[in-house]
């Protein structure tokens, strides 16, 4: 097999956001009005014409540094051309760039043996069960309660509530990260509860964020045992990550199983210092830091400590992993974020399908096609390409 990758572009195109931002940095009101913004698309390209997409990428970093690594390389070395691309982490390349170009390359290795990447990785699973992810600041604890158990009749088997995020839900109205509500959020815990009964898996992330953000270690400790009383599946994140022991106490303190690290870089190599200090009872990770290997290694690293492994977020690069593990080791797909009056199941350009169609049993079925599994619009990125 000799095949050498001949060019790696990024293209940018105006597309749009639906967050509505804040002086405050954040969202506090997450389904706002849309506005403008620059994606891009990173395009992978092999001699034989075989080529590899992926959305995102940073076109002056991938041409500076990137594509005179890859360029002349087999593409199929992808645990080389990974090795090499986190060396560069050092100096100018993010592990969310590597990522890109990781899934990328992953995605043409699909196309180049026709195969989903999920059977590259060694399969294991068709579908995956998936739970609804809530947007923040949903309204009142009511208002929660009405969207976990629309979620519920949709057949979904879990929700995650993001509580009061960057918003202060007693005077109504939005307030900086370094606030937080407590009491508040639980009431949204134990009226979804209520509504919900028993049957549905309750999940809740107080997504810590920022400097100041997230609860302090006395105020996480009380959350969660009020979660253990309404029989939540974890508490995720719910202190800052830039401090390790307040977690190790958090564990310690805590039946509920704790879900970190969301936010620390350092992709697989940080998290096994996470389960070596006992930092955390459910390990966090994604294709942001540094692709689908680096991914599929901290899952297998998960494995052997005897530690289950969550991802974070959905994705296509997440759909593959998950297809080739043991849902003993990664239960469930993270499907959001959702909101009463978010359409999800629309897909945002340029992709002509969403990448998680859901059966009616709350499962979301795992791409068949070759790779990826992207549905690339090509027209629309031609039409709103950014020239330079």
């Amino acid at each position: 097999m000799d095949v050498k990758v001949t060019d790696v572009e990024t293209v940018e195109f105006k597309t749009y956001g639906t967050v509505h931002f804040t002086r405050w940095g954040y969202q506090y009101d997450f389904f706002g009005p849309r506005y403008e913004v620059t994606s891009s698309l990173t395009k992978i390209v092999a001699d034989d014409g075989v080529e590899g997409v992926c959305i995102g990428g940073a076109k002056p970093v991938t041409d500076r540094w990137i594509k005179p690594l890859l360029v002349g390389e087999d593409p199929l070395d992808r645990e080389k051309l990974w090795q090499w691309m986190y060396s560069l982490t050092r100096w100018r390349v993010s592990e969310g760039l590597i990522g890109v170009i990781d899934m990328a390359l992953w995605d043409l290795a699909g196309k180049y043996f026709n195969v989903p990447a999920y059977k590259l990785l060694g399969g294991f699973r068709d579908r995956v069960k998936a739970y609804a992810s809530s947007g923040p600041n949903l309204g009142t604890p009511e208002d929660y309660a009405n969207h976990a158990e629309q979620c519920k009749k949709q057949g979904y088997k879990g929700y995650k509530i993001h509580p009061y995020i960057f918003y202060d839900p007693v005077r109504k109205q939005p307030c900086p990260d370094t606030r937080t509500f407590p009491e508040q959020d639980i009431a949204v815990c134990k009226v979804v509860r209520e509504r919900v009964g028993d049957d549905m898996v309750l999940m809740y992330d107080p997504w810590t964020v920022g400097s100041g953000g997230g609860y302090n270690l006395e105020e996480a400790v009380w959350v969660g045992r009020e979660l253990e009383k309404l029989n939540f599946a974890w508490f995720e994140q719910p202190l800052l990550e830039d401090r390790i022991d307040p977690y190790v106490k958090l564990c310690s303190e805590l039946k509920i199983p704790v879900l970190a690290p969301e936010m620390s870089g350092g992709s697989f190599f940080t998290r096994a210092e996470w389960i070596l200090r006992r930092a955390a009872d459910i390990i966090r990770m994604e294709c942001s830091f540094s692709g689908i290997t680096a991914a599929k290694k901290c899952v297998d690293l998960c494995e052997a400590f005897g530690v289950k492994c969550e991802l974070h977020g959905g994705g296509f690069g997440h759909l593959q992993i998950l297809g080739a593990t043991s849902p003993k080791l990664c239960e469930w797909y993270e499907r959001g974020l959702l909101g009463p009056t978010y359409d999800y199941e629309k897909p945002n350009p340029p992709l002509k399908k969403i990448c998680d169609p859901m059966d009616g049993d709350g499962n979301v079925l795992i791409p068949q096609s070759p790779g990826l599994g992207m549905e690339i619009d090509w027209d629309y990125i031609e039409e709103n390409k950014v020239e330079h």
